[in-house]
Formats: C-alpha cells, structure tokens, sequence
C-alpha cells in the first residue's frame, strides 16, 4: 500500500511518500480500505518530535479515517466487510489501508460521503470527551471555545448551540470570527484586537463562562480564571502557548473552579467505545438531519499531505483538512 512515513523530526518536509505491507487486523480490530484521512493537530506534533505514538500504535501520522472495512478480526461482528465506515485511530490514518478497533468505528452518517465522515472522528470524540463529560456542559450555561474557527472549535460551537448552551468563541481575524458567529457563537472575540476576558465578562454581566475549552494553555490560564464564572471548568486540550505558567491560584478556591485536561490517543479502546456510543445516540441524529455538519476547509491527495501540514501551520483554515487516497 501507498502511505505517509515521517522520515525524521522536522517541518512538512519530512513527510514523504511510501510503499509497505497492508497491516492486518488483529482481535478485536478491522482492516479499512481508507478513502479519506483528516488532519489534526496531533499529527503535526507528532511530526515535529512532541506527540509519539503510544505503545503498539501505527508510527504512520493520521487519527481520523473513513473508508470500507474490507477484513475483520477474531471476534468483530460490528462492523461487516463492506461497510462504510469513519473511526478514531492511534496512528495509521495517511494510508491506502488502516486498522482500526471495531469499537472506535461508527456508520458513515446518511447523507455524507467519505471526505466529510473522515473530519468527525478526532474533533466530535475530543469535544465530546473534554465538553460534555469532564466539562459537564449542561443546557442554560455558557461555553467559551479558544480557537472557535479550527476543527475542534467549529465542532464545539455547533455542539454547544445545539445541546442548548450559550456559545463564545475566540478566534485570530474578523474573517475568522465572522465563521464563528456563522457556525453559531453569539459572541466571537477577535484575541489580536480585544480581550476575551473583558468580553467575556462584559457579556455575561460580570459572571464569565461556566466551561472553558482551551487549546492555548501557557499564559491563558490565569486569563481563563478570571474568564470563569463560579464552580466554572476548565477544561485544557492542548498547548499551543506551552505547558508552562506562573500563575495566582487564588481564584480556584474563591470561585471553586475545576481544571481539569485531558489525551484521547493512549486511552484504551474500551473508554473510546463509550464515547462512539454516546455520539452514535446523541449526536448522529443531530449529523444526519443536517443541525450540524463537520466543517471542510480543504481537500488535498494523500501525497501532498506536507501542504496539508503547512497549511494547518499557518493557521488561517477554517476548520478540517483532509487527505484523500
């Protein structure tokens, strides 16, 4: 098969086309016939030498797949050769061919095709996971989304609106913060012109945002504790201003906030599964009668998955990439 090999740490430039053996699914796991791949974050991360793959993970970059499950293993029922499928992967996603753990795939939602199923997995899962389950979103609260206009974000805003939340979003130009507002934020805060943390507050009547999603960490912390309204949750995702900061924990206990983070990739299949089920009843209902849709920036061939890189890089998408075989 065809893939994407990471050949050394570095920029987009070490990733490179290749030949190799299709894997082989073991117990448990099904062999999918890629037709589309999204990118991620994580994949670029990787890439650069921060994010390995966890233990017994596929080195090849790619978290997110959809195509045909074309064997399965010992003891998988759910999904059958032939089905369309999308899944969440530890590694493997910028290929021909992709195991999966049958528990991590679910229906190609009626109605999308393999380019939109493939931009779910990775940003539907993770603010599934970090929103709803250890940020414990609750309908009437208000949700603040750093980086409203990236795959997360566009997911998180849609999410939020729809489970009956009051939405802000941050994102770094007005064309930026106009998708937001188009995608459902009610408020978006252009951060290279205003403070989130005055908007926030000014909006709210001074109470702030019961849940923080944040993808920025570093200096953000201490911004987002301000931002938080009383037993609010921080919820962090990410660190794109780094892991590191000095910061004034008097506001944890003043205002009983929770920060909390989390990882989705070493996580075993079984936690997965629980959040594949969760989507599956909750949220594909919402896919299927189009009240809410994965966000395509663009679409690039498999083998120019170093432009993919770059242009996630340079951090003007609105929205998925993905990766077409």
């Amino acid at each position: 098969m065809k893939y994407i090999e990471i050949q050394g740490t570095g920029g987009p430039e070490v990733l490179k086309p290749a030949e190799g053996p299709v894997p082989e699914p073991g117990p448990g796991q099904v062999l999918i016939r890629v037709q589309a791949a999204g990118v991620n974050r994580p994949d670029v991360s990787q890439r650069q030498g921060h994010y390995p793959p966890p233990p017994g993970a596929s080195p090849i970059p790619g978290l997110e797949i959809a195509g045909i499950v074309e064997r399965t293993g010992t003891g998988v029922t759910v999904p059958a050769k032939g089905d369309a499928v999308c899944a969440l992967v530890t590694g493997g996603g910028y290929a021909e061919y992709a195991v999966a753990e049958a528990v991590c795939c679910l229906p190609i939602p009626k109605g999308l095709d393999a380019v939109q199923a493939a931009a779910i997995p990775e940003t539907f899962f993770t603010v599934w996971t970090n929103v709803f389950d250890r940020g414990g979103l609750k309908a009437g609260e208000t949700l603040l989304v750093h980086g409203g206009a990236s795959g997360i974000g566009t997911v998180a805003i849609q999410l939020g609106v729809r489970f009956g939340a009051r939405v802000f979003a941050t994102a770094g130009s007005d064309e930026r913060c106009a998708a937001c507002r188009k995608f459902g934020a009610e408020l978006a805060i252009n951060y290279r012109t205003q403070d989130f943390v005055a908007e926030c507050l000014r909006v709210t009547g001074n109470r702030g945002a019961d849940v923080i999603l944040d993808m920025v960490a570093g200096d953000y912390m201490q911004r987002n504790m301000k931002a938080a309204a009383e037993e609010g949750r921080i919820v962090m995702i990410a660190g794109l201003g780094g892991f590191e900061a000095k910061v004034n924990l008097l506001p944890v206990m003043l205002k009983r906030l929770v920060i909390t983070g989390s990882t989705l990739r070493p996580r075993p299949p079984a936690f997965k599964a629980r959040i594949a089920e969760n989507l599956r009843r909750q949220v594909w209902p919402l896919i299927e009668a189009r009240q809410i849709a994965p966000v395509i920036h663009a679409v690039l061939p498999l083998a120019q998955a170093a432009e993919a890189h770059r242009m996630m890089e340079a951090g003007e998408q609105v929205g998925k990439i993905v990766l077409k075989t």
